[in-house]
């Protein structure tokens, strides 16, 4: 099935169909479904036999899937700052992974279940007993920990939510006046995607060591976000294309464009980690080098963290350097899905050794939990296909988009 652009004139020709067959959206829905079922009663399962394993396995999977959803809340928001053209044909796309970010409310409950387990903090003589511990007591306090989390998700909800309402009515009414007022909400929204993003890091990551403090951590995590955000993009776009769906829409220069993003995330994440690693070391402070002190003393977290730079960066960033690797579609799929993986397995290090210092101990319920919070975030993100356009049909752009060229 294919479908004219919409007012295009001369320059028409055939498209994609921009709405997804009812078929394909219930086989989707349902096999979300099915997995969301399996894992959430694993989850319970887990809660009840392992609490404690548990809770640190499904704030790792928390953390991971929220900063998906700030990734594509960022990334949304520049495409419309900058006017970008190229992006237009799969920001819809972009706009349906943005919009699973205000789920993470309902994801973080859990947690709260589990503040004992996983926080330090929680035990108040624990705080009192030092002086430097002792002077973030009265912020790292359970209500104050719980309501700033709930503000966080409010802000992003309010904001992801009316971007995402624009821009399903600008399908219909073409107006450049939809389009202003769209970057009207993007332009505080980067800012409140960066400094809110920065503190929710710090709450939920940072605070697993209370004693410890990184100006810089809050970029890590959502550097981490990013790319996570652009490999799931790169592995949506190529799952539907092998399908048939927005084949001539999302072309090879498109393509070409993604592996250039994973590329250059890979990079901004790798400056981002040894800036803070450098800033560390150099300082030589207790408080600060304790974060990688319980990663290095022992040997598997050792050897954990030796191999991270390599399968972080070297690998990534040698296989998308050349330009015709970035042009073949499972090259940056394998790198893309590689991405996803070494993420959350920076995820898993940033977490796991404050609970298991001997070394990494890996448990079903990590799969639980992953898979726990991923299908439901996926079954929001498949649920706004049934009635909205698989692309923005009515961006100004459009037509650029398709047209786009890499130079």
């Amino acid at each position: 099935m294919s479908e004219h652009s919409p007012s295009h004139g001369a320059h028409s020709h055939v498209v994609d169909n921009y709405q997804l067959e009812i078929g394909r959206w219930n086989a989707g829905r349902n096999t979300l479904v099915l997995a969301a079922l399996i894992s959430i009663v694993a989850c319970v399962a887990g809660y009840l036999t392992n609490p404690d394993r548990f809770f640190e396995s499904y704030l790792v999977a928390f953390s991971f899937t929220t900063a998906v959803g700030l990734g594509a809340f960022f990334f949304v928001m520049v495409q419309y700052l900058t006017g970008s053209a190229w992006s237009v044909g799969m920001r819809r796309i972009m706009e349906n992974i943005m919009i699973t970010l205000p789920v993470g409310l309902i994801l973080f409950l859990p947690l709260i279940l589990g503040l004992e387990h996983l926080y330090p903090w929680m035990d108040k003589a624990h705080m009192l007993s030092e002086k430097p511990l002792a002077e973030k007591a009265s912020y790292l306090e359970e209500a104050f920990f719980l309501k700033r989390t709930f503000v966080y998700f409010i802000l992003w909800s309010i904001w992801t939510i009316s971007i995402y309402r624009h821009s399903i009515k600008q399908d219909s009414e073409h107006s450049a006046q939809r389009m202003h007022k769209i970057t009207r909400w993007c332009a505080p929204g980067l800012l409140l995607a960066v400094m809110v993003g920065s503190l929710a890091a710090f709450d939920w990551l940072m605070s697993l060591q209370p004693g410890w403090y990184s100006t810089i951590f809050g970029l890590y995590y959502l550097s981490d976000g990013a790319l996570a955000f652009m490999s799931f993009m790169t592995l949506i776009c190529l799952a539907f294309r092998r399908n048939g769906i927005l084949a001539r829409t999302i072309r090879d220069e498109h393509y070409h464009d993604l592996g250039k993003w994973l590329f250059a995330l890979t990079c901004f994440y790798t400056y981002i980690a040894v800036s803070q690693y450098l800033l560390i070391w150099y300082a030589d402070l207790p408080e600060e080098t304790i974060f990688y002190r319980i990663r290095v003393e022992a040997q598997p977290w050792l050897i954990w963290s030796l191999i991270l730079p390599f399968t972080r960066f070297f690998i990534p960033f040698f296989t998308l350097l050349c330009r015709p690797i970035k042009r073949k579609y499972g090259v940056i799929g394998f790198m893309a899905a590689w991405s996803l993986i070494v993420i959350y397995l920076d995820m898993y290090w940033l977490v796991m050794p404050n609970f298991h210092a001997e070394g990494p101990v890996f448990h079903w319920l990590d799969l639980a939990t992953l898979g726990a919070t991923v299908s439901v975030c996926g079954l929001v993100f498949w649920s706004r296909f049934k009635k909205n356009k698989l692309v923005p049909v009515g961006d100004l752009r459009l037509e650029q988009s398709l047209q786009f060229e890499n130079v």
